[in-house]
């Protein structure tokens, strides 16, 4: 792997691009291939189902999570070890609800697969969101675009005609709902994380962002390469068992934003959707950020590597694209 050696962070060594290998089942790999002949046929249908019928129907929330549970049940993802900073282990039902995000509060998630956000969607429930580094505003998103988007290809910049918003505006249209963002744009294999975008400098003051890291074992269900379905699929299903490690970090504040004023006096003069055009960043203007605004991104980075026990690495959307190209170019 020499050849992508320009694509490591230079101060850690860390290459956070490349492909987990799956290792080898040996004397065991045709049990490995009976698995992924029974659970594949049962893990599409599972998710033909909810996404064409169930969650059409008026089955409600309760209803949804459990369809999402038994589509992460038929893989065997069923272990999973959840910690909340600041709250004993095996504690968390006497802790106070704050300590988990809730209506109007803001999830800032890790992204390394496309179980990410079926968890999330299990979980929580939210409202997801795509960020691109050359604007601060978010594209609101469906939970099967929010999975499909772990296997597509990095974007700098959004779509043409994506409808764009605020985290604010989202909040106030959906004061029901959390809000899900993964502000390093892109996946990784969960080496480390990456720049993040300045999306999360829109939340509003008042709602809490909770950094939350997910990690995998074993790790080879990530897809730090675009269109890897089937070694997803392959690596997903084989395995007898999955185990998620969630961290959720202690709820942080958009201090960089000014206190808040009279919501009614604002709605009306503020505009729920903005042009792309009116708040991309140049690459001058990427890194023209306060001291304040600064500090919030740098928070919310530092408290994902700790999550995750990992380092920040200094690297972007734009070399994930570079590295993604030279692979693809590797591969012809």
């Amino acid at each position: 792997m020499e050849k992508y050696s320009q694509y490591r962070d230079r101060a850690s060594g860390i290459a956070p691009f490349l492909p987990v290998p799956t290792v080898s089942a040996g004397i065991y790999y045709p049990f490995h291939l009976f698995l992924f002949c029974i659970r594949l046929p049962l893990l599409l249908a599972a998710i033909v189902t909810y996404f064409l019928f169930l969650q059409w129907l008026p089955i409600g929330s309760l209803g949804k999570k459990a369809s999402l549970w038994l589509i992460l049940a038929v893989p065997g993802i069923w272990w999973i070890d959840l910690q909340v900073d600041g709250v004993k282990k095996g504690s968390l039902a006497q802790q106070h609800r704050s300590r988990v995000p809730q209506p109007q509060s803001i999830i800032a998630c890790s992204s390394t697969s496309p179980i990410d956000a079926l968890y999330l969607a299990a979980i929580f429930d939210p409202i997801f969101t795509a960020s691109y580094p050359s604007t601060r505003l978010v594209q609101p998103v469906t939970l099967f675009q929010a999975v499909l988007n772990a296997f597509n290809r990095p974007r700098s910049h959004p779509p043409p005609g994506a409808c764009l918003y605020d985290l604010e505006t989202l909040v106030r249209r959906h004061p029901n709902r959390v809000i899900a963002v993964f502000p390093e744009c892109t996946t990784t294999n969960g080496r480390g994380i990456l720049s993040l975008s300045q999306s999360l400098l829109t939340a509003p003051r008042t709602s809490k962002i909770f950094p939350i890291n997910l990690r995998y074992t074993p790790p080879d269900i990530t897809t730090p390469v675009p269109a890897s379905y089937t070694k997803f699929l392959w690596s997903l299903t084989s395995q007898p068992t999955h185990w998620i490690r969630v961290r959720i970090a202690e709820s942080l504040q958009n201090t960089s934003r000014p206190p808040a004023k009279d919501t009614k006096s604002t709605e009306s003069v503020h505009d729920d959707t903005a042009s792309s055009s009116d708040t991309l960043l140049g690459s001058e203007d990427a890194e023209g950020m306060n001291s304040a605004e600064r500090m919030v991104l740098d928070k919310v980075a530092e408290a994902l590597a700790r999550l995750g026990r990992v380092k920040r690495v200094g690297l972007g959307v734009q070399d994930k694209i570079g590295f993604v190209n030279a692979w693809t170019r590797r591969r012809l």
